[in-house]
Formats: C-alpha cells, sequence, structure tokens
C-alpha cells in the first residue's frame, strides 16, 4: 500500500518532470501548440519510474517501463496531434537520460577510484540500452495500436 507521504511526492516529481519537460522542449523551438504534450509524456515517464521504484524492479527495468509508457504516449500523441514522434519522444525522455550516472562514472574515473567508476559506467550503459530498447520496441509496433478508428458515418441518401 502507499501512504499519503509517498504520494505526495510522487505528484510532485511527477509536476517536476511535467515542467522541466516542457521548459526542454521550449530550449529545442518544440511548436507551442506542443507544449503541454511533451510535458505529459515526460510527466508519464517519470512517474512510471517512480511506480516500478517502488515496486523494487531495479534501476535498469524501470527505465525500460518508463520509456516503453512514454514512447507509447510518444505515438498516441505523433497521431492525435498530426506532428512527428520525434517532437514527444526527444523531449519526454529527458528526465529518464542517466546524466548522474555519466556524471559520477567520470568522477571516480578521475578520482582513481576505478571499481565504483566501473560500477558506475556499467550500471549507466545498461539504462542506456534498456531506453533504446524500449524506444526501439514500441516505434517497431504498427500504427493500428496507435490511432483512434472512428465509424465511416453512413450515407443515409445512397440505395444500396
Amino acid at each position: 500500500m502507499i501512504d499519503l507521504p509517498t504520494l505526495f511526492n510522487w505528484l510532485f516529481q511527477t509536476a517536476v518532470a511535467f515542467v522541466s519537460t516542457i521548459a526542454f522542449a521550449i530550449i529545442f523551438h518544440t511548436p507551442k501548440k506542443e507544449w503541454l504534450c511533451c510535458g505529459f509524456t515526460g510527466g508519464v515517464g517519470w512517474l512510471v519510474y517512480l511506480v516500478c521504484m517502488h515496486l523494487n524492479t531495479g534501476v535498469v527495468a524501470a527505465s525500460f517501463f518508463a520509456t516503453v509508457a512514454l514512447a507509447w504516449f510518444s505515438r498516441v500523441f505523433a497521431f492525435w496531434r498530426r506532428a512527428p514522434v520525434t517532437i514527444f519522444l526527444i523531449t519526454g525522455i529527458f528526465p529518464l537520460v542517466p546524466g548522474a550516472g555519466i556524471y559520477y562514472t567520470g568522477y571516480h574515473l578521475f578520482m582513481s577510484d576505478n571499481s565504483l567508476a566501473l560500477d558506475k559506467g556499467l550500471e549507466t550503459i545498461k539504462i542506456a540500452i534498456a531506453i533504446a530498447l524500449g524506444i526501439g520496441i514500441v516505434l517497431s509496433l504498427p500504427t493500428f495500436f496507435f490511432t483512434l478508428r472512428r465509424a465511416a458515418p453512413k450515407n443515409r441518401g445512397s440505395k444500396p
């Protein structure tokens, strides 16, 4: 069961991911009309990551599942908004990129702590591979998973 402070923490972190993804979209000159969808994509990815970490799946698996979720929403928004999927995918992946892992790998390497540098470096590479696999799997799915089919309007004036 999830207690109230944990839920508020997740809500706060998801809101921060939402805002930071929009800021990242602004930096990359994403059209203004796509900012909310970009923010939602980043927020969903981070929320899935938090839930997976709460379920003790590990950093690599949590990154994979979060990437699958945000790539899924990126494709849905791309079809819904008639925009390239990369607009939502590149900005939405921002909260999941293992920048701290890269930093700490370099830090431990320069501090001559080779075992910690190797551990952090391998974990960072695993996260990067998990992100790439998550994107690859979702982008390889057929388009009918992401489109909403509407029933064709009935032609009332024609004869069968």
